[in-house]
């Protein structure tokens, strides 16, 4: 069917939404594809669909191509899966919970590993049952604090999520590059530029991962990359950890006077005054920074860790929020801030602008942990036998010369500094730059968490029964439609690629002689039948000023114009992604127009 815009529900919209931040939200809000209905929720309009449709047919296709199966879950759900894995509690403030007439719990699904989980148990027995891959498009819904960019970070989102289910490790290798294969494919197809980069799995748990990130200035994610291939999430970023240091000859450390020091530039300040030394001056990296935070458990406590780290490093919250889990005794989204007043009141030996990892009776006590009650970890820079300056919990003074692992010692390593541009690549292969970049795609070695948790076994071949295991991978549908307007746009509106475009050809009236609509209506049936997808501005009563505004605007890859030329027998064609334009017999431009989408 030709759609006519005269008919189409829809309005285009001269002015910017006042709530729109970046570029892909005020476009496909003006161009009428979406309209907000909350925050982070949004309704999808006619010319929306069709993009949208586009986007999980080209999904769909390539799943169905590596033997995956398509099924389809509710998005309420019972409490009773989540909670025997634990997600109830671990995902904390982001799950939508509700309750039924009867006072049972229910969630609104941010994920569904639980339930394929349960599927499979339910219907599968034997080794011979396996592998299986399942997959679906499913609405997802997850109670973000700070809804932003529009389809980019929202409250519900449609997500393709797909899991593998094997008997042993070697098929889960086997699974994951199938997958990966497949989203390469995807993402190939909608034109959009990906680049796969190691990544934590997070709250997902899992041990391989890789994020598909699609390289913008507004993306969320901060990646590195080197000359030599090597790409990493940030938060994945793994240190090239310095060689211990003999410490059997280094003298005694000595506590020294630093009156009004608090920040880590006037203690070197200081430190180059009070304890001036031949080999140099002292730098801001041979301090030993000790950053008190507050953990927001998944439970709801509030537990406090210090991060002791070199003092020309700052701490990347991200960073220890998607490392830390594993220092905890609870799993799940972990959120931290800043230690408060009142937090540190609770734990007096902690002075602040002058906290170390703890001394008594002249000997340092064996970590912040046996100091003060707190859980202590360390960049992996901290290495035994480094020296450090640190702060000696007292006001006004410092220690010099405090050897790791000799005189303190930590509860563990964590990956948790700003990633600096120039670091060396973990791999060898070259310094780091860093980027931003949306991220399009995630896929997880899962493992056997969750069919262990929810007693998904077979018999192998053995007779014997095996824990399944699993992979998980996820494409963000909506997302991807964001990220395509994003980067498929100029100053007049979006220009959207053909395999995802909501028509092939925008016919476009100027003038109102009835010969030019009975032309153009003429050429859009012809176009339609042959298989060509036709938005048709059949308006009476709107300038052609407007008419061009709308067509640049929805951004339908090839514009037609039927205007003055028709007298001589021609039309107007127009690229719209490059300008460019040509005059076409009207006798011909139904051809060429076929040719032209049909390739």
């Amino acid at each position: 069917m030709v759609l006519k815009l005269s008919t189409m529900f829809m309005r285009t919209l001269r002015e910017d939404p006042v709530e729109a931040e970046v570029a892909s939200h005020r476009l496909l809000v003006r161009a009428g594809y979406i309209r907000r209905a909350a925050p982070g929720i949004y309704t999808w309009l006619p010319l929306g669909l069709r993009v949208l449709g586009k986007v999980e047919a080209i999904i769909r296709e390539e799943m169905n191509a590596i033997g995956a199966q398509e099924v389809h879950f509710p998005a309420l759900l019972p409490r009773e899966p989540y909670e025997t894995t634990g997600r109830w509690t671990e995902y904390g403030e982001g799950l939508f919970r509700l309750k039924d007439r009867k006072g049972a719990d229910y969630l609104l699904a941010p994920t569904h590993e639980e339930m394929f989980t349960l599927l499979v148990k339910d219907l599968y027995s034997s080794y011979k049952d396996l592998p299986v891959y399942l997959y679906q498009i499913q609405n997802k819904y997850r109670d973000e604090a700070r809804p932003r960019a529009g389809l980019l970070r929202g409250r519900e989102f449609i997500m393709k999520d797909s899991y593998s289910f094997n008997i042993d490790d070697e098929g889960l290798d086997e699974a994951y590059m199938a997958h990966r294969g497949a989203y390469l494919r995807i993402f190939e197809r909608l034109g959009l530029e990906i680049l796969p980069v190691f990544a934590t799995a997070g709250a997902m748990g899992g041990s391989k991962s890789e994020e598909f990130l699609h390289p913008n200035p507004i993306g969320e994610d901060t990646f590195v990359r080197s000359a030599g291939g090597y790409a990493a999430n940030v938060e994945a970023v793994t240190t090239v950890v310095p060689a211990d240091i003999d410490y059997t000859d280094a003298p005694a450390f000595e506590v020294k006077d630093t009156p009004d020091t608090p920040t880590i530039e006037t203690l070197v300040a200081c430190a180059n005054e009070v304890a001036p030394r031949a080999s140099g001056a002292w730098s801001a990296a041979e301090t030993l920074k000790n950053v008190v935070l507050a953990a927001k458990l998944p439970t709801g406590e509030r537990q406090l860790v210090a991060i002791g780290l070199p003092g020309d490093r700052d701490v990347d919250l991200k960073r220890v929020e998607a490392n830390i889990a594993a220092h905890l005794e609870t799993g799940g989204d972990v959120q931290l801030e800043a230690a408060s007043e009142d937090d540190l009141k609770k734990h007096p030996t902690l002075v602040k602008g002058y906290i170390g990892p703890g001394l008594g009776e002249g000997k340092a006590v064996l970590g912040l942990e046996s100091a003060s009650k707190i859980l202590y970890l360390v960049d992996p820079r901290v290495v035994p036998g480094s020296t450090w300056v640190t702060g000696a919990n007292e006001s006004g003074k410092h220690v010099f010369g405090l050897v790791a692992e000799r005189d303190f010692t930590w509860d563990g390593t964590i990956e948790c500094v700003e990633v600096h541009e120039g670091d060396p690549a973990p791999d060898g292969s070259g310094p780091l730059v860093t980027a931003r970049g949306i991220e399009m795609g995630h896929i997880f070695q899962l493992g056997r968490k969750y069919a262990q948790a929810l007693d998904c076994k077979v018999l192998d071949q053995n007779g014997k029964l095996k824990v399944v295991t699993m992979g998980s991978y996820g494409v963000g549908v909506t997302r991807a439609v964001a990220a395509l307007a994003e980067s498929n746009r100029d100053a007049n509106g979006l220009i959207w690629p053909r395999n995802v475009a909501p028509a092939d050809v925008h016919l476009v009236v100027t003038g109102k002689a009835p010969e030019l609509f009975e032309a153009a209506q003429k050429i859009a049936d012809e176009l339609h039948s042959a298989g060509i997808e036709v938005i048709y501005d059949d308006r009476l009563k709107v300038s052609a000023g407007v008419k061009f505004s709308d067509a640049e605007l929805i951004g339908v890859p090839t514009i037609v114009v039927i205007g003055r030329g028709l007298v001589d027998g021609l039309v107007e064609v127009k690229d719209r992604a490059t300008g460019e334009r040509s005059d076409v017999s009207v006798d011909e431009v139904v051809a060429q127009l076929t040719a032209l989408v049909k390739g």
